[in-house]
């Protein structure tokens, strides 16, 4: 190659060019912001509707066109939802089985995601292979051989037993999320840690569980909302003790537009309470991945 290819200074952009480089650029950004604005309506229109039907009267509920608002706000229908026979008992029974379940899932998930995620073993892989096919089962595949255990050992029908099945529904992903956070943590802090005279065990819960917390309480989050949205495993493992979404189910057919409306508030309310509260760990583990 000759001394002047080489010297050959590289052609800069013309004002054209310029302009339609911008110009790309802006419909690719305008065009995520619509698809942005779009699944938001999707996700937010359904809870808006749900809300407002909730606060309207019974007449409201059945007149047609809806009001974007409530006009006027009424609670007639979340009365008659929380007055109706077995309500407050199956709420209070999917509240018992979602934070037992929540309870049990993060207390093994921690100490197995550590493990998987800090230690090399034989079988690693295999394990985690075998905790994805778990979620890949029907779940009556679970649902019904634990029935007939907890029959035959007298287990049948209370809230402990359906929290172990929704644990065993769960505790897979629990697992893989955990040990995705803990793999996400430097393994250097913790040999920062055994340095500045921590033992192993001190440096995970002073050093490694802080960092890991945001992403602990996100699984936190999900095995909640898992449990509390489950209908099946309740459906064949209770009859007296129903969760609220069981005990739903069961008089849907026979319930009339106000309690469809008030029940499906009342089934929303505490996850969206629970992501409230927890939405600043949400936020850091965001912050902590894009770093």
């Amino acid at each position: 190659m000759s001394t002047q290819a080489l010297e050959r200074p590289i052609p800069l952009p013309n004002e054209r060019e310029r302009q339609r480089a911008k110009l790309r650029l802006r419909v690719r950004r305008a065009a995520v912001y619509v698809v942005a604005v779009l699944l938001a309506i999707w996700i937010l229109l359904p809870i808006w509707l749900i809300t407002d039907m909730a606060f309207s009267t019974p007449n409201a509920v059945r007149a047609f066109p809806k009001d974007f608002f409530p006009n006027p706000i009424s609670l007639d229908s979340l009365r008659f939802f929380i007055n109706s026979e077995g309500i407050l008992r199956a709420l209070g029974n999917s509240v018992l089985v979602a934070v037992l379940t929540l309870v049990i899932s993060t207390i093994i998930a921690v100490p197995a995601g550590y493990a998987i995620a800090r230690y090399m073993f034989r079988g690693r892989d295999a394990i985690r292979l075998l905790m994805l096919s778990v979620r890949a089962f029907p779940i009556v595949v679970l649902a019904v051989p634990l029935a007939v255990i907890f029959i035959r050992f007298g287990l049948y029908d209370q809230p402990v037993t359906l929290a172990l099945m929704h644990t065993a529904l769960t505790l897979p992903t629990t697992v893989l999320v955990v040990s995705s956070v803990f793999a996400s943590v430097p393994y250097e802090f913790e040999e920062a840690a055994q340095i500045f005279g921590c033992t192993p065990i001190q440096g995970f819960f002073n050093v490694v569980l802080p960092l890991a917390l945001p992403g602990i309480a996100a699984s936190a989050i999900l095995t909640f909302v898992l449990s509390w949205n489950e209908v099946f495993a309740a459906i064949l493992l209770t009859s007296n003790n129903r969760t609220l979404p069981a005990h739903i189910l069961y008089n849907l057919d026979k319930s009339s537009d106000p309690f469809k409306f008030a029940a499906a508030f009342f089934m929303l309310l505490p996850t969206m309470i629970f992501i409230f509260f927890i939405r600043r760990y949400l936020f850091n583990m965001w912050g902590s991945i894009n770093k």
